[in-house]
Parts: C-alpha cells; structure tokens; sequence
C-alpha cells in the first residue's frame, strides 16, 4: 500500500514538474522577446547617434604657435582625419562639422625656444565650451579633446 501512495506522489510530483517548467518556459519566452526589443532599441540609438552630425567650432590663441592640428571631420572615431595649419594667424578660429561618435580635437604646438610661447584653445558646440586648456612654456601644448556632444 505504501508503494502505491510513493508512486501516486511521484507522479503528482512529475506532472507538477512538468507544468512548472513549461510556465517557465513561456515567462522566459516573453523576457527574452523584451529582451530583444530592448537590443533592437540600442542598435537604433547607435545607429542614429553614428550617422547624426554636429558642427564645433575651434579657437586657438596665444604667442608663438608654430602649428595647429585639428580633427576635420571624415575617418573614424579611432582614426579621425586630421589637418594641420602652419604658422597660423593668431587669434585662430575654425568651424568644422563632425559626425557620430567622433570625438572633437584640436592641438595647437608652440616650440619657443625662449620659453615664452603660450597656447589656449577651446572647442565650442552651440556656442558654449565644451573643452579648453592651456599651456606655457617651451614645447606648450595646450591640446583639448572633448566627447562627442551628441553620445
């Protein structure tokens, strides 16, 4: 008798079992469809923020900066196109147009041998600041770089 009660339990048991999983398998069914919707959402703010512009403008001041190296827009995010100035005019002012990720960057290089060159140089993107340094000094570097604005 006793054996006929373990069987009817194990099978009460089994089937309990059963259900169990397969309630589970549904709930994990729909988390994994959310799941997915919320990738799908990623990807399309990714995609967007890769392929939206945005213009910064750059300003370099200062005394004996012998060139400026600057991010002009096109390459990638890991490898920019860059273009370089000789013997600028000072103050110096350039507006460029960027896109995605790509992070804007300006280096202006001052090589005064009488340690009295001085570099400041700011980026700005819809008329505020985003980044500025300075330096002084032979070799001043007062490079900025600044996170894209539309990440």
């Amino acid at each position: 008798m006793h054996r006929s009660i373990r069987t009817a339990v194990c099978a009460v048991a089994a089937v309990g079992l059963v259900f169990g999983l397969s309630a589970c398998s549904e709930v994990s069914d729909a988390a994994k469809d959310k799941a997915s919707d919320s990738v799908d959402k990623a990807v399309d703010g990714v995609d967007k923020a890769v392929n939206e512009e945005y213009e910064v403008t750059y300003e370099v001041t200062g005394k004996s900066i012998d060139s400026i190296q600057f991010a002009a827009g096109g390459g990638t995010a890991t490898n920019p196109k860059l273009e370089t100035v000789d013997k600028p005019a000072l103050p110096w002012k350039k507006t460029v147009t960027l896109r995605g990720i790509l992070p804007p960057s300006v280096l202006p290089i001052a090589l005064d041998a009488t340690g009295e060159a001085a570099v400041t140089c700011k980026i700005i993107y819809k008329g505020k600041p985003i980044a500025e340094e300075s330096g002084k000094g032979l070799g001043a570097a007062g490079g900025c770089v600044a996170v894209s604005p539309i990440v």
